[in-house]
């Protein structure tokens, strides 16, 4: 890319419209009086080879990617992070200086960095996880944990399939529950996480009991509309130390506009606060 281009980025899905990545990266990019400018894109599956070969020639350095394109991206990389290739799907692409196109996956830094701003005292190493979901959320969760020395991680999906299927992947450290069983896998837990969609705004409500949830838990929810979740109301009634999950969205866009844009951007709450009132 030239030297004297204004840098572009953006973010490509479709559907699109629902995507708040605009309004934090054009929030980051004003806040650091940076010369750049960050679009969202509809772009059907049909067209995204052709698309991604042609962005680069227009002035972008990077993308974000949303559904339905995260696992496709990988197949037209030039280069694939090694987290990414374990997790299955890219969230993030970069445009290199040598022409060739990195795919990453930045959801699980998102998910720790999160945590770990509003629990400091969090520790993975203490005891066992228990995630709800088996999905891309929940791969990228996994990985991250393990990373981080999680002893042991209980995992219960609505299709048990689905569950059995990623440990096979990641290996021993995945104890698989029944879904009917999946209160069960809360005892002794110290980090809970729902990666699932039940108790978003129109979804199904999120309804497996919470009676063996420890008070010394942290609890977490990617769902963040709404930002608190009767899954997380609940767990703060029986003590617990809660996330939300806004603060995921956040953190894993910041790898991103740092290698797009050459800035690392602070996630603060003022950034919350825009996110929440558009």
């Amino acid at each position: 890319m030239k030297s004297n281009r204004i840098p572009l980025a953006g973010v490509i899905g479709s559907p699109i419209h629902h995507s708040r990545s605009p309004i934090l990266q054009r929030h980051w990019l004003q806040e650091y009086g940076i010369k750049g400018y960050y679009i969202p894109m509809d772009i059907d599956p049909a067209d995204l080879a052709d698309v991604l070969k042609t962005l680069p020639k227009a002035g972008f350095v990077g993308l974000n990617v949303t559904l339905p394109h995260k696992e496709a991206v990988l197949a037209l990389a030039d280069v694939v992070t090694d987290r990414a290739a374990v997790i299955g799907a890219a969230n993030t692409l970069t445009f290199l200086p040598d022409g060739r196109m990195q795919a990453d996956n930045t959801d699980g830094y998102g998910f720790i960095a999160n945590i770990q701003q509003y629990a400091p005292k969090w520790d993975p190493k203490t005891g066992p996880a228990a995630i709800f979901g088996a999905g891309g959320a929940s791969r990228a969760v996994i990985s991250s944990l393990i990373e981080l020395g999680a002893p042991e991680i209980r995992l219960a999906n609505r299709s048990r399939a689905r569950a059995t299927a990623l440990q096979a992947e990641f290996g021993s450290t995945l104890t698989v529950y029944d879904w009917d069983n999946a209160g069960d896998m809360l005892e002794g837990a110290t980090t809970v996480v729902n990666t699932t969609s039940l108790g978003m705004a129109g979804k199904d409500p999120f309804d497996v009991p919470l009676d063996a949830l420890s008070p010394s838990a942290t609890v977490c929810d990617i769902v963040y509309t709404p930002l608190r979740t009767p899954f997380l109301v609940e767990a703060e009634k029986r003590g617990c130390l809660i996330v939300d999950g806004l603060g995921m969205l956040l953190h894993q866009a910041t790898p991103g506009f740092e290698r797009w844009f050459g800035k690392r951007p602070d996630v603060t709450e003022a950034l919350r606060d825009v996110v929440l009132s558009a």
